[in-house]
């Protein structure tokens, strides 16, 4: 099981920190709701984009492994949500016309757009996200594995593409 996300009856456990129910029972305010929203977000546009490429170029690496990351992260956050009660969203992103359209014309490029969407990722947890929910070390924890994995593991693996 990857360690980012996983379910047990009446939680989540990512990042090796387990999260019960009664734990999270309370309501999270407005700003750390965003944040989780926030993150979902750039999860699900990662996961359209690279899905976008995909169907553009075949399943090529490093797509077909991040896409598949990308997802565990999006569950991640779900979980997190679901949680603390909160309502998550569809990924309207997949498949949609705006995002393909966003596919350049060529892998190498592909994979230069992948090497800044993790740049920016990163840029947007340690900027943003995590600061947001400091309060909160269950969720802290999950969004520093997520951003770990894209900065450890995405983004390497688009340089090399890149690089090719």
């Amino acid at each position: 099981m990857n360690i980012l996300a996983g379910v047990f009856a009446g939680g989540v456990i990512a990042a090796g920190i387990g999260v019960s129910g009664a734990t999270a029972a309370t309501t999270l305010p407005e700003s750390v709701q965003a944040a989780l929203t926030r993150s979902l977000e750039d999860e699900y546009h990662a996961a359209a984009f690279y899905d976008a490429v995909i169907t553009a170029y075949g399943p090529v690496r490093p797509f077909v492994n991040i896409i598949a990351a990308e997802q565990q992260h999006a569950d991640a956050i779900i979980n997190l949500m679901a949680v603390y009660g909160m309502a998550v969203p569809e990924n309207t992103m997949l498949g949609s016309e705006a995002v393909a359209a966003a596919v350049p014309g060529s892998l190498a490029e592909a994979c230069s757009i992948g090497v800044e969407a993790e740049l920016e990722n990163r840029s947007l947890y340690d900027g943003e996200l995590i600061p947001a929910v400091s309060a909160y070390p269950d969720i802290v924890n999950i969004m520093e594995a997520l951003r770990d994995a894209s900065e450890n593991n995405h983004l390497p693996a688009f340089v090399r593409c890149a690089g090719r």
